[in-house]
């Protein structure tokens, strides 16, 4: 059953909203549970989709000066994207319109909602504007080591040029996802960003094969064609959702008499404001991701597309249920703070993160472990290179560290715009990010780029920690009793839990490797052998990590891990079926 939106959950009695019940709260955290799992399935295709596009990329292109450049290139924008889409932005519009709709009623809200997307497309239209004349000097700041190599700057400068429309593009597509959630419709925004890797793959790779056999002529690279591909998918990826908003009631709601005026406005102005201090805050973790990306560029070629390649995978389990998790909560914790049920809030915070505990932990694990036969499958093939697999892998296990704080911190950010509060994640961004660049200016000497992915693994464990300690005093602050063991049994048991799946996986990889080798299949099979012989080794190693994970967790009464298991195979399912019906 999809989960009833903030739409719905409004028009409940007060004596509904305000009880505090315990019914209330299993029901909030069922809720929230839900709409996870029709995220996290959505999210799951996404991720899928987005694994086959850096497989085909690299594939296509290795690891070396070329993929270096087109990795810088579209780091410039995406820094914009960060800075104005998926964080300040998105964290401060569902609050907003949430409030606005249970206190001044549906056409309100929806003037405000306009309002936000015609003062964001406009902002982020002229940010892209300056972006593309001042792009020589941008990948200037970000890699002026490029010059070293000749045509890799240039190179860089054009592409940085030809993705720029991608940032305004995927601005409103994270817009529209917002407001979408706080709707209640979970599943489409998040299967959006699966449309947008379809799609820049198709029109990347038809592109390359076209710029490989004309584009000498017109001076073109073929690398450029993955970053046309990656405008078309922005556009895809924005306007799929458009039917679904109009759905749910969006409209242009034109000014009445007793309006402000548009820049007047008290919710636009309130948004705004509450953007501030998060953009401030994710400003400095952009400083943060210049510094890394100076230190990678000066590790020689192919360091960058490594380090890249490994938070890339990284991503995939904090996509699949981190994310998801969190703009499922996001809602939730608004609704409820708004109605004053602090007790609904503490008790939805502490079960989201014992939930993120159960998944992100053992994903952790088996990255960590496994990071080699997994980069082995999707990537070692075409211009990717066994060493370049090697790299990848060892900066993935530095990633992985940090891999559940970094969740973790996808869920506490968005808990603290709605509950009003925009000074902590400010100051928990700038010292996190203080102290990453601390340890990574002092790693990478001695430990070399994977030095680099270990000192932000640190720096977000010590990020998810200050948030948590703060937001538990707001709650405190209200009269309710933070749950401290709840969520400090949870992290214990689940790492126990992910180190014993690590370990029992790496050794049956070893094992694997002698009675599954490649060259077995490859007598038999050909050069489809390798990669049949990769994917069973991969998937018998899956089997056997989750099929731990689920008896230990039953063993131990590990309820979250288990929720968390149905809901996402339950989602499929229905999909599945209604496909097929």
């Amino acid at each position: 059953m999809a989960l009833e939106g903030v739409s719905q959950g409004v028009d409940q009695s007060e004596a509904q909203a305000v009880g505090g019940s315990k019914t209330t709260q299993a029901h909030s955290s069922s809720g929230v549970l839900k709409a996870a799992g029709a995220m996290g399935a959505a999210t799951f295709l996404s991720r899928i989709m987005g694994l086959v596009r850096e497989q085909v990329f690299a594939y296509l292109f290795g690891a070396g000066n070329m993929t270096d450049a087109y990795q810088v290139a579209f780091r410039i924008p995406n820094l914009l994207r960060d800075l104005f889409a998926e964080g300040a932005m998105s964290a401060s519009l569902v609050p907003t319109f949430t409030r606005t709709r249970h206190e001044e009623g549906d056409d309100r809200a929806w003037r405000v909602v306009g309002l936000v997307f015609r003062v964001l497309l406009s902002l982020v239209g002229v940010l892209s504007m300056i972006g593309v004349i001042f792009a020589p000097q941008l990948v200037n700041l970000y890699a002026s080591a490029f010059h070293q190599v000749p045509g890799k700057f240039e190179l860089t400068v054009r592409m940085t040029r030809e993705m720029f429309p991608f940032f305004p593009l995927v601005a409103l597509a994270a817009a529209f996802m917002g407001i979408l959630n706080a709707c209640g419709v979970f599943f489409l925004p998040a299967f959006a960003s699966a449309l947008f890797n379809l799609a820049s793959v198709l029109i990347g790779v038809i592109l390359a094969r076209v710029f490989s056999t004309w584009g000498a002529n017109w001076g073109v690279h073929p690398i450029e064609g993955m970053a046309v591909g990656v405008v078309v998918g922005g556009a895809v990826q924005a306007f799929c959702q458009l039917p679904s908003l109009y759905k749910k009631g969006y409209r242009w709601v034109t000014r009445r008499a007793q309006d402000p005026v548009w820049h007047q406005d008290p919710r636009l102005r309130q948004m705004l404001w509450m953007m501030v201090p998060g953009t401030v805050g994710l400003a400095a973790t952009q400083v943060n991701l210049l510094v890394n990306t100076v230190l990678a560029t000066s590790q020689g070629p192919g360091a960058v597309s490594w380090l890249n390649y490994a938070f890339r995978l990284m991503q995939f389990p904090i996509g699949i249920f981190g994310v998801s998790l969190a703009s499922a909560t996001l809602p939730r914790v608004s609704e409820q703070w708004v109605k004053k049920d602090f007790s609904a809030v503490n008790d939805t915070l502490t079960r989201s993160l014992r939930m993120v505990f159960a998944v992100n932990l053992p994903a952790s694990a088996g990255l960590a472990f496994l990071g080699f036969p997994i980069i082995e499958l999707i990537f070692q093939y075409g211009r990717f290179h066994p060493s370049d697999a090697e790299a990848t892998a060892l900066a993935l296990a530095m990633y992985s560290v940090g891999l559940t704080a970094y969740s973790a911190v996808k869920v506490l950010v968005p808990a603290c715009y709605a509950m009003g509060n925009t000074r902590i994640p400010v100051i928990s961004s700038v010292l996190s990010v203080g102290l990453t660049i601390l340890l990574n200016t002092w790693m990478v000497k001695p430990l070399g780029y994977w030095g680099l992915a270990l000192g932000t693994s640190i720096a977000a464990i010590f990020n998810a920690a200050f948030l948590l300690n703060a937001l538990y005093k707001i709650l405190g602050e209200r009269g309710e009793r933070v749950q401290v063991r709840a969520i400090l049994s949870g992290l214990c048991a689940y790492s126990g839990l992910a180190l014993s799946m690590g370990f029992l996986c790496y050794f049956s990889h070893k094992g694997l490797r002698v009675w599954i080798s490649d060259e077995v299949l490859v007598e038999s099979l050909g050069k489809a052998g390798v990669w049949i012989a990769r994917l069973l080794r991969v998937g018998i190693l899956m089997v056997e990590g989750l099929t731990w994970v689920l008896v230990l967790s039953y063993f131990f009464k590990l309820e979250e891990f288990q929720i968390a298991f149905h809901l996402f195979t339950k989602k499929f399912k229905n999909k599945l079926s209604r496909k097929q019906s």
